[in-house]
């Protein structure tokens, strides 16, 4: 059975998220420092987690967007191939923004205001980080108008800031290579997949089933207190995941089961902004031993364990779901 996915509108579609997302984001950040508003900070800071969560569902599109334009009258392969690299350098600069952006998130939570260095390392990188979504935009909409270039593979010519940025553009060919260069590479990077899901499930894990009612023993605010960890592991996974897609794009990107892992992600994201942006965080954490969580609560953590697992179910499908999407 196969599913039949245009990737081309679907990277369309997804495409302004990163882009327009992020330069809110560093707007709503700059007006935070008229008068010190921790509130429109904060929202900033929620918004840059969002924006790199949602970005790599629009990269991994972007392999499929390529895959579907490739030898297509019209539509220079340079271009691409200069596209795929601004795109490489973008994304990883708007996942540690929004790594960075979690970090002050928690430290609002445990001091309620993130700390000197994380405001000024945030500022920073999502700063540049706009810059570098500027040029990946400008990139990709080249591709599709013909009149910027003389001829399909005529060699491109560059601005003095254009050429700057290129020069930290990976080659989209020798990156891809040095991720499949070895056998050991790639299992190495798996290993580091599952210890960092090990940590998330460990952890999260535990605390949804204190959540749903298990183990009351325990009071909730000290098993909260291990989420760093689960963070740990999501940086990683995000790391190792991103490094692995990276190297055998075509294996996943037209793959249902890793786009259906993909989807429990995103609603994982949702789960947790649920559950943090709303009063069900602080009800819980007064949870005493011997007590019970409120039912929306539950509801929550539930929720959340069954996503976890469909995560990793989905994960163990992707090998035998390949190429199930044309």
């Amino acid at each position: 059975m196969q599913f039949q996915v245009n990737f081309a509108h679907l990277h369309l579609l997804l495409n302004h998220i990163p882009v327009i997302g992020t330069i809110i984001g560093v707007c709503l950040f700059l007006l935070s420092f008229v008068g010190n508003n921790d509130d429109l900070r904060r929202s900033s800071l929620i918004l840059f987690a969002v924006v790199a969560l949602l970005t790599f569902p629009t990269f991994v599109s972007g392999f499929g967007a390529q895959a579907n334009l490739i030898g297509q009258p019209g539509v220079s392969d340079t271009l691409m191939e200069r596209h795929e690299g601004a795109a490489m350098l973008s994304f990883w600069f708007l996942e540690v923004t929004g790594a960075l952006a979690l970090a002050g998130l928690w430290q609002f939570h445990r001091s309620s205001r993130p700390a000197r260095w994380n405001v000024l390392a945030v500022l920073l990188f999502s700063l540049v980080t706009v810059v570098l979504m500027a040029r990946t935009g400008n990139t990709g909409g080249d591709i599709r108008h013909p009149e910027v270039w003389a001829s399909q593979e005529a060699p491109l010519t560059e601005g003095a800031v254009g050429s700057i940025l290129h020069f930290f553009e990976p080659a989209p060919e020798k990156f891809i290579h040095a991720m499949i260069f070895s056998k050991w590479e790639t299992a190495f990077l798996m290993d580091l997949h599952f210890l960092g899901l090990a940590l998330i499930v460990g952890t999260v894990g535990a605390l949804d089933i204190r959540i749903m009612g298990f183990a009351k023993q325990l009071p909730i605010a000290p098993l909260h207190k291990f989420v760093p960890w689960a963070l740990a592991g999501l940086a990683i996974n995000a790391v190792t995941g991103m490094l692995v897609l990276i190297g055998m794009p075509v294996y996943y990107t037209f793959d249902a089961a890793f786009w259906l892992k993909m989807l429990a992600l995103m609603l994982l994201g949702l789960n947790a902004a649920a559950f943090y942006l709303t009063d069900a965080f602080s009800r819980v954490e007064q949870v005493r031993a011997g007590e019970d969580a409120s039912t929306s609560a539950k509801l929550l953590a539930a929720s959340s364990l069954c996503l976890w697992f469909a995560v990793i179910i989905l994960g163990r499908y992707i090998q035998s779901l390949q190429e199930t999407i044309k």
